[in-house]
């Protein structure tokens, strides 16, 4: 086993401190959580877009629906699958809970793709649907469309829990576990570069099984070129999904047992939770903990605000693309974008504003970002509804088109910054915990709180419908609510950092294993 001292004798170079700032003996233990991270988020890219797809370019649905999904199904399902998540880990290891969550996933998108999806008309409930839409006002059409595609509705539920649960959750909680506060500022930012490439390779991969079988390619199997699509992006998802549980497997087995990687001793977030967990356990913890209770608030706000926005802005995609390959491979180029601009903001800007200006500046680039994006996209919104002939005369382009490329761009730049600096600072706000309320505060952050956040913007959206019929009508309304949540969010920011600071402070007080290296690593960059 090297010596601490001796690793950590030499400096990095200056490209290798933006870059890689990483020694060699620890590339045993990065790489393989830098590879689960990618085949994970990899998945979770692919099922960003291929849900919406199915969902909003159902026949007689539209995005309409998704407000009354995630109030409805998504809520709910957060809830059970927190219920599973606590009641398989107060029973079992950690890397068997590992297995069988992300088992119980790929399973049920196999289930679907292969039987679900073949069999839809002859389970969907076509005719009471459509007796449903007589009788109904105009304002339940978003209801009606959950309804008439349950199948879908599930895989939509299906397809964000694995955001939540296998992303949040399972990986987080693990890095979270067998991280130590210095490797944490230096990895976490390399995580999100990873979680990034995927956004680039899973949105290309999609627009080519799109194309492939759009332009003449074909498969054994599938009805027609959707069905194909959706096998092959299906597929993607399952071969990824068995890459992660190899290399987690791996990790557990052949570094983690050994105690340079991984020692309890040196890491502080190790450590078995006394007694069991449960939901009332956890919610009472986050209103019992403010430093808890204000990363709770700092994720139901950001959840909230994007949901607000990306209900109207698929409204506008899905009018210029009604056809599901055309508005598959428009999301997916936009995928793409999203993990290249996080890319490139999580190499160099992430890591130099938390060495320059600090945890807390960096965590309200994400509110800032979102506010100023937000406030083009109404903009532009209601520029095409008020005065569309403005918008095509000064542009030379459709107002429709106008307002999906300003809402692309929101999308992208909030995204980017979601990916880059939101997650990697959420993240570090949960490392200088003790383990207790490390595990339990992020079961119920990012299992439960990250639900709400959704469930609360669908349920505003809900609200707006049935009282305005449409999503045009209620956009003031959705734009006055947007700005005070971002409001609140940058409070909850600017409180959280100030004790996050004072625990981190404390933390490299102590002699640890980490801070006997000189060059002490912060987030992707080395301080000299």
């Amino acid at each position: 086993m090297p010596s601490q001292k001796l690793v950590g004798g030499h400096q990095f170079s200056q490209w290798r401190r933006y870059l890689w700032p990483v020694h060699s003996y620890e590339l045993k233990k990065l790489i393989p959580m830098l590879l689960i991270f990618f085949f994970i988020s990899f998945d979770y890219n692919i099922l960003r877009t291929l849900k919406d797809s199915l969902l909003i370019t159902a026949k007689a649905s539209g995005a309409e629906v998704i407000p009354f999904v995630k109030v409805w199904a998504m809520f709910p399902g957060a809830i059970l699958m927190t219920l599973l998540f606590t009641w398989l880990s107060n029973r079992l290891s950690r890397d068997k809970v590992f297995y069988i969550i992300i088992s119980i996933f790929l399973a049920y998108f196999a289930i679907f793709a292969f039987v679900l999806y073949p069999i839809r008309d002859a389970i969907h409930p076509n005719q009471l649907a459509d007796y449903l839409s007589t009788v109904l006002p105009p304002g339940f059409k978003g209801f009606i469309a959950m309804f008439r595609y349950w199948t879908f509705t599930l895989f939509y539920v299906m397809s964000e829990l694995w955001s939540s649960t296998v992303l949040s959750v399972l990986f987080w909680g693990f890095a979270n576990q067998v991280t130590k506060i210095g490797e944490a500022k230096r990895f976490y930012g390399l995580f999100g570069v990873g979680a990034n490439f995927s956004g680039i390779f899973a949105g290309q991969a999609s627009v080519f099984c799109c194309t492939y079988t759009s332009h003449g390619g074909s498969l054994p199997i599938g009805e027609d070129a959707w069905h194909q699509s959706l096998i092959l992006m299906v597929t993607l998802v399952l071969v990824a999904g068995v890459f992660a549980l190899f290399l987690f497997r791996w990790l557990e087995t052949r570094v983690l047992s050994d105690k340079l990687y991984y020692d309890p001793e040196h890491v502080k977030s190790e450590g078995e939770v006394k007694g069991k967990l449960s939901i009332k356990q956890s919610l009472s913890c986050l209103l019992n903990s403010k430093y808890l209770f204000l990363i709770a608030l700092v994720v139901i706000s950001y959840n909230l605000v994007i949901n607000l926005t990306e209900v109207l802005w698929k409204h506008q995609v899905k009018e210029l693309y009604p056809n599901p390959n055309d508005y598959t491979v428009y999301m997916n180029h936009i995928v793409s974008i999203i993990g290249l601009v996080a890319t490139i903001s999580s190499l160099f800007i992430s890591g130099n504003a938390i060495r320059k200006c600090g945890w807390t500046f960096t965590a309200l680039l994400t509110p800032i970002i979102l506010l100023v994006t937000s406030i083009g996209f109404f903009s532009f919104f209601f520029l095409e509804q008020f005065s569309p002939q403005m918008v095509f005369s000064f542009l030379g382009l459709s107002p429709l088109a106008i307002v999906a490329f300003f809402g692309s761009a929101q999308n992208i730049l909030s995204r980017g910054a979601k990916y880059s600096v939101f997650d990697a600072t959420k993240e570090m706000a949960f490392v200088p915990l003790k383990p207790e309320k490390k595990l339990i505060g992020k079961a119920a952050i990012d299992g439960i709180c990250s639900r709400l956040g959704k469930s609360g913007g669908s349920f505003i959206h809900q609200s707006f419908l049935l009282f305005f019929a449409t999503l045009s009508v209620s956009a003031p309304y959705v734009a006055f609510v947007l700005l005070g949540v971002i409001a609140i969010w940058a409070l909850a920011v600017r409180s959280l950092g100030k004790q996050f600071n004072d625990l981190t402070k404390s933390e490299a007080a102590t002699p640890s294993q980490e801070t006997l290296v000189p060059l002490r690593p912060v987030f992707g960059q080395v301080v000299t």
